[in-house]
Formats: C-alpha cells, sequence, structure tokens
C-alpha cells in the first residue's frame, strides 16, 4: 500500500479561495470552482452535474479523445440491472436510444434487423438502448460538451512528479506536461489510473490483498474460485518452446511452476487489459486484418496447440473453452451498423495476460510502450485466425470476412483501431470506507448509499503458468454472483465514503473511478454505468463542499443523498 506518510494541517477552504489565479513565470494558470482530471464517463458527468449546481467547471482530459471506454470500443454495457441506475447515467442511454431512432444514423444496416444479443438482449426500447458503435457515443458525448458549454482542455497530461501542489491539507492546483496550471476549489480524480490521487500522496492499492486483509474469500490466488475454469486452455497443452520438454524454456507470457504458491495469497499482479474491438464484415465498411511488423509467431503458439486440442478431441464440449462446436475465441457481441464489440472468450484471445501489470505506477513513456504491444498483439492474433496455416479451414474462412472499420477510430492508432485501452482495474483508493465481498454478497450494507453496484464479482485472468503436472493454465478469472444465502445478489449500495480519501490526507479531493475497494469488489463496481453515476456523485458532492466550506469528509450526507435523490439517483434496491 502506497501512503502519504506527511502530517497535513486542518482544511480551510478560506485558504483555498485566497489563493486566486496568477501568472507564474509567463505560464498559463485556469481557475475553476472544481478541477476534473481525466476523460472517462465519471468525468463527464461529475461537469456537467457541477456546471446544472452553479459551479465553474474546467476538465482536463490527458486524452485527445472523451469517453473513455464508452467511446473507446465498449459498446455491450455491463449493466447488471437496468434499473439500477438513474440519473446522468440514463440520460446518456436514453440518448443512445434517440440517436438510434433517426434514421439517417443507420448507415449499413436497417434498423429493423438489429436485436441486442448476449448480456444485453431484450435491452433496446423505446426509452433506453444499451449498445451502440463507438462513433455514437463519441458523438453523443461531444453533444453534451457543446449543450452544457464544457470547458475541456483535451492532451493535458499531469505532471505526475511536481504537479500537485498542496496546503493545509488540500490540493491547490495542478499542472499538466504543457505547463498550464489549473487552480481550483475541489479536485475529482476522474481516471481510469488513478494518477492524481497518487500524486496528491493518498492511499492507495495496487493488485490483489490476500484474503486475510478483510476477511474474504475470492481475493488473492484464486485457482479454484467460481468462474476459475472459464476462459482456459484443454488439459494437455504444453507451455514449452518444444512440447512437452522443460529444457527448451517456456512460451512468452507464462511463468514458472511455483510450489510454493497458496490459494488466497495477495500479489501486485494486475487482471488482463485488451482492446475492445469494433469489428464489421459489411464489405464496404471493413479493413482487411494486417500482420504486423513485429509479428512473432511465438506469441501464437499456445493458440496453435488448443487448436490442435479441440482437433483431437472434436466431440468435447469443455465449459468455457473452444471445443468442436465453438471455435472462435472472442465474444462477438453485435452493434448497429454491422458492427460489433468484440471482447476476450476462452483461454487465448484478447487479454494479453501478464502484460500490463507495469501500467498502473509506469510512466507515460512506459504506458505508451505498453499499448503499442498490447495493439501488435491484437493485430497480429487476429491475422493469424484469419490467415494463418495452422488454424483450422473454417475459423480461417470466417475471420477473413471480417475487419476493423473504416468509420470508427480515424483519430485512433490507424486502421480502424483505438488508442483506449480497457484498462479494468489499475490503482484503487484506500480511503474513508473500503467496500469489500461482504458488501456485494449482502453480509455487510453501506450506511451512506450514493448509488449502486449491480454486477457480478467479476476478475480477469491475471497470469498464465505452469501448473504442477507441466501444462499451462491462466488464473485470476472469477465470475461469482451469489450472495450469503446461495442466492444471485442484487444491486447493493456503494458507501459515500469509498470515493473519499482518508481525511487526514485531502480535504478536497474525490475518486469516482478508482475507488476505495478489493479487488473483487471493485470488480464488481468497475462497469461504466456505475462510473456515469459516481461522477454525478462527485460533481454533486463538490459542489456542496464549496456551499459549506467544508472538507469532502465532512458533507451533509442528508443532503447529498436527497440531492441525488432529486436528480434521478438510484441510491436503494428493495
Amino acid at each position: 500500500m502506497k501512503r502519504n506518510m506527511k502530517s497535513i494541517a486542518t482544511f480551510t477552504l478560506a485558504a483555498i479561495v485566497s489563493c486566486g489565479c496568477r501568472n507564474s513565470g509567463g505560464r498559463q494558470t485556469v481557475t475553476g470552482d472544481i478541477i476534473i482530471y481525466g476523460s472517462s464517463p465519471a468525468a463527464i458527468s461529475a461537469a456537467i452535474q457541477a456546471k446544472r449546481m452553479g459551479k465553474s467547471v474546467v476538465v482536463v482530459s490527458p486524452e485527445t479523445r472523451i469517453g473513455g471506454l464508452t467511446t473507446g470500443g465498449l459498446g455491450q454495457t455491463d449493466i447488471g440491472m437496468k434499473a439500477a441506475f438513474g440519473g446522468i447515467a440514463v440520460e446518456f442511454y436514453r440518448d443512445v436510444a434517440k440517436y438510434y431512432s433517426d434514421p439517417k444514423n443507420w448507415i449499413h444496416q436497417k434498423p429493423e434487423t438489429y436485436f441486442p444479443d448476449g448480456q444485453c438482449a431484450g435491452t433496446r426500447d423505446a426509452g433506453t438502448m444499451w449498445t451502440f458503435e463507438p462513433s455514437a457515443a463519441l458523438k453523443i458525448l461531444e453533444g453534451w460538451e457543446k449543450r452544457d458549454g464544457l470547458d475541456i482542455r483535451r492532451g493535458e497530461r499531469l505532471d505526475r512528479e511536481r504537479g500537485v501542489e498542496k496546503r493545509d491539507g488540500a490540493i491547490v492546483s495542478i499542472t499538466t506536461l504543457s505547463g498550464r496550471t489549473f487552480r481550483g476549489k475541489m479536485f475529482v480524480d476522474a481516471t481510469y489510473e488513478g494518477d492524481l490521487m497518487a500524486a496528491a500522496g493518498v492511499s492507495y492499492t495496487v493488485g490483489r490483498e490476500s484474503n486475510s486483509v478483510y476477511g474474504e474469500t475470492i481475493n488473492g490466488s484464486v485457482p479454484t474460485a467460481v468462474g476459475s475454469e472459464h476462459h482456459n486452455f484443454h488439459d494437455g497443452v504444453s507451455p514449452y518452446v518444444k512440447e512437452g520438454d522443460p529444457s527448451s524454456g517456456l512460451l512468452p507470457g507464462i511463468e514458472p511452476y511455483d510450489p510454493s504458491a497458496k490459494p488466497g495469497d495477495g500479489d501486485n499482479r494486475v487482471q488482463a487489459y485488451c482492446f475492445r474491438m469494433c469489428l464489421t464484415d459489411v464489405p464496404e465498411n471493413r479493413i482487411p486484418f494486417k500482420k504486423p511488423d513485429s509479428y512473432n509467431e511465438h506469441d501464437y503458439e499456445l493458440l496453435f496447440r488448443e487448436y490442435a486440442a479441440v482437433k483431437a478431441n472434436p466431440d468435447e464440449t469443455v465449459l468455457g473453452r473452444l471445443d468442436g462446436k465453438n471455435k472462435i475465441p472472442f465474444i462477438m457481441s453485435r452493434m448497429p451498423n454491422g458492427k460489433t464489440d468484440s471482447n476476450n472468450r476462452t483461454g487465448f484471445s484478447s487479454d494479453f495476460i501478464g502484460r500490463n501489470w507495469a501500467w498502473p505506477e509506469a510512466s507515460y513513456e512506459e504506458r505508451a510502450k505498453i499499448l503499442r504491444e498490447h495493439l501488435d498483439y491484437q493485430r497480429g492474433l487476429l491475422w493469424t485466425l484469419a490467415n494463418h496455416p495452422r488454424i483450422p479451414d473454417d475459423v480461417r474462412d470466417y475471420f477473413s470476412k471480417w475487419g476493423t472499420c473504416r468509420d470508427e477510430f480515424t483519430d485512433g492508432a490507424g486502421d480502424g483501431w483505438q488508442n483506449q485501452l480497457y484498462v479494468r482495474e489499475a490503482r484503487r483508493l484506500v480511503g474513508e470506507y473500503v467496500m469489500t465481498e461482504h458488501n456485494c454478497r449482502g453480509a455487510v450494507v453501506a450506511s451512506r448509499s450514493i448509488g449502486l453496484g449491480a454486477y457480478g464479482m467479476d476478475s480477469h485472468h491475471v497470469r498464465r503458468y505452469v501448473t504442477a503436472a507441466g501444462f499451462v493454465r491462466n488464473e485470476g478469472n472469477v465470475e461469482d454472483y451469489w450472495d450469503v444465502n446461495g442466492k444471485r445478489f442484487k444491486p447493493y449500495p456503494i458507501d459515500y465514503g469509498a470515493i473519499c480519501p482518508k481525511r487526514s490526507e485531502c480535504a478536497n479531493l474525490l475518486v469516482p473511478v478508482c475507488i476505495s475497494a478489493s479487488h473483487i469488489a471493485f470488480g464488481s463496481i468497475r462497469m461504466e454505468p456505475v462510473f456515469f453515476a459516481l461522477g454525478q456523485v462527485a460533481g454533486t458532492a463538490a459542489s456542496h463542499a464549496i456551499d459549506a466550506g467544508c472538507p469532502v469528509q465532512d458533507v451533509s450526507y442528508e443532503k447529498l443523498s436527497a440531492r441525488l435523490v432529486a436528480d434521478g439517483q438510484v441510491i436503494s434496491w428493495k
């Protein structure tokens, strides 16, 4: 756990207000009541809510494209239950429905032929729509930006070494690498990585706690947890360069057998990242998959061996793995206009397991390198599936009809690829309240609810390793939806303290994305509709703190909850 060890004086809002605006050394200084750092849905909803409450707001976006994963390919919304959301979150999904009610937005498909599938099956109705193209989401959010007059400064990355000025236990200003300084009364960290909260010196953690930290059962190493059998390999797939020969060395990304490892042990490993791929089989909109210059066949050897295992056992049907009936290693969820949101599935897929552990703490340059490696890996994977002679003929025939989209991510990495990596989890705040497995299962109920978690406890695989028997296996996947009574758990309250740093560490910062939660509880909370909702909470709470002249930790919960309910937020479930 990272901690700020400096003693911090009592917060006084007057000290922050009196700083005013100045021009230091010729650098531009921008002031606002509330400074929001990030480009995620939480950043947008926090800004909109604060503006509605009469506050001046500046959004400092490290990316040039706003919306995070919502505009970055995640069009198959992870919702759990639609009724668990209201407020600005549902405003977005209503606007998606309005967008697709206009015939001119159906270019590559007739609207009557589109039906959401998978977990979003049945979610298209007259009121809301929960599946969408990345370009549609971007148009909606940029429309909000213009409608509400949001001040969004794009491409402004925080100087993470020297860019946070604190005084009397509160942030006074943040400075970006461009030299611009943003001065405010309240600050919101709405990044997926928690860069501002880390630079501000508040407590946070990275990785998986051991079960003993919070008395949990599915944190840390989870080789036999519910869902661990999903997205894995057939028994007998060899991890070695030369099949069955340990002396030949391990294939890329595989850890050696560790006899000392125990279930429930904590570590600093992070669940896998990928790009949520927007693919199409519409010929006139399709960009064929291309072989990256860095292509290395060894990177896909495990995929070849897994298909060989399927061929050797064509009648075997194995839960959560490739088999003779389902040979496609992706979830190919249909989006409008003949597109997909394609996500990881099976033992070898789009998740680049083990290659993202450095991301949370990495420098911008290091993150750019990790992103490029993920991009080259997925580009190479798709080219392999469509072209490599060791891939079954029917699989190659299937993928040769697909490609990336000419009309998506035109501001991205090229050839229809985006720059937004799916950062499923990075740093997590350790704040006034820590959400845990016990909250998800209903054994503990948060007393200051500000919104609801509605998804199962969900972690993707964290590592790939050699078993005692000498075979390869993925570890870290959890898909647990069960309460203390063995029934599927209902939406549960998220405590206000989970977005507040400890009061001794920072008095004017709110963290609606990298919230204070254990690894496995965060796995339930980490969904885009929740980030919309918690961003709205952050905007409301920051405004109340300014009005009351108090630290965020002392905002009146009675006033906060009343305003949230009045603005349509769902904070309780019967």
